[in-house]
């Protein structure tokens, strides 16, 4: 009897260990031995004009910071923030107490020494003085005369004189505050229509692609739903040190739009230059993020795996920078099925 069990429990264990290398063998099929049908599209070469989109703040190509060319106590100021002003118009002015004392001061010792140089030169005539003693008035003389020209510049330069039709945008002090030399006591902004910029910083990338003249579109936030047209007016030669990012200047043409620098606003800027793209349906794009993603593509009937660097959608097309060429066929249904290295079964495009 327990030969018996013995014999029919060896027989069960056999047929489960030839069950299970059965079900090993089945495992062991590789899943790229079973083709996945697929259907191929060959990637077209386009040309697409880079539109950059950046946003800035609007401010006046033509602007002046306004101070004293002496420092010294400021006793009228004839502007407010907000007020336009026109060109030659005095807008402050400093005490001139002080200023006019030096003034006097330099233009006595201007005549004392035209006085002494005078004096030298007839005693040289008479032989009663020497050539060094006519030298060192001479030297004197000039010496004052330039210290009076000095006095003069500064005195003339006591006051603020707008060099511009403009607006005040800021007033840095007041009437009765110390000011020192050089030091902006009023900000003017130009009034002219054709002065609007707005200004951008743009990564290098975007740098290399814009040029002078480019068209653009401007959408300031303080009219949301109006357009305007601009131009780039201007591109920085160097990177900012602290933003690593290129100046860009777009020349703004208001309409009937009051603006005011600082406003904030986007624009649009339509390159001159084509760059040239492949063109691939969307759907064969996989793990899009950012300027990445990946494609599969058919090589010799197996599915390769391909990084490539997206550019710009276009409907129910994606614009491909770098990382496949026309040569290469990629996938498009069925790319979601793959692996690397996948058997295909093309299908025939209906």
């Amino acid at each position: 009897m327990k030969t018996h069990l013995s014999i029919v429990w060896l027989s069960g264990l056999l047929l489960f260990q030839s069950c299970s290398s059965k079900e090993e063998q089945k495992e062991a099929i590789p899943d790229d031995a079973q083709p996945v049908a697929v259907i191929l599209a060959i990637p077209q070469y386009v040309f697409q004009h880079h539109v950059v989109q950046v946003a800035g703040v609007l401010a006046s190509s033509e602007e002046a910071r306004l101070g004293f060319k002496t420092g010294g106590v400021i006793r009228e100021i004839n502007a407010r923030e907000g007020q336009a002003v026109r060109k030659g118009q005095v807008l402050a002015t400093l005490d001139l107490t002080e200023i006019n004392a030096q003034r006097s001061q330099a233009q006595l010792g201007f005549q004392k020494a035209e006085r002494d140089y005078k004096r030298v030169q007839n005693l040289v005539k008479d032989t009663a003085g020497t050539l060094e003693q006519l030298e060192n008035a001479r030297t004197a003389y000039e010496l004052a005369q330039q210290q009076a020209s000095v006095a003069e510049f500064n005195q003339a330069y006591s006051r603020i004189i707008s060099p511009l039709n403009g607006t005040v945008t800021r007033k840095f002090f007041n009437e009765g505050e110390l000011v020192g030399p050089g030091s902006p006591v009023l900000w003017i902004s130009s009034s002219q229509s054709d002065s609007w910029v707005l200004q951008a910083g743009v990564t290098d990338r975007d740098w290399a692609s814009l040029a002078v003249g480019d068209q653009a579109e401007v959408y300031l936030d303080a009219y949301p739903r109006k357009k305007l047209k601009g131009k780039v007016s201007q591109l920085a030669q160097a990177a900012d040190p602290v933003t690593r990012l290129y100046q860009v200047e777009v020349r703004v043409v208001p309409e009937k739009e009051k603006l005011a620098p600082g406003l904030f606003g986007r624009v649009h800027i339509q390159t001159s230059g084509a760059s040239r793209y492949l063109s691939i349906p969307v759907e064969a794009l996989l793990e899009g993020q950012g300027n990445e993603g990946f494609v599969f593509v058919e090589e010799q009937g197996k599915a390769v795996k391909r990084k490539v660097s997206v550019g710009p959608l276009q409907g129910e097309t994606v614009l491909i920078e770098g990382g496949i060429d026309s040569l290469h066929r990629v996938i498009v249904a069925g790319a979601a099925f793959l692996r690397e290295g996948a058997t295909l079964d093309i299908q025939p495009v209906h």
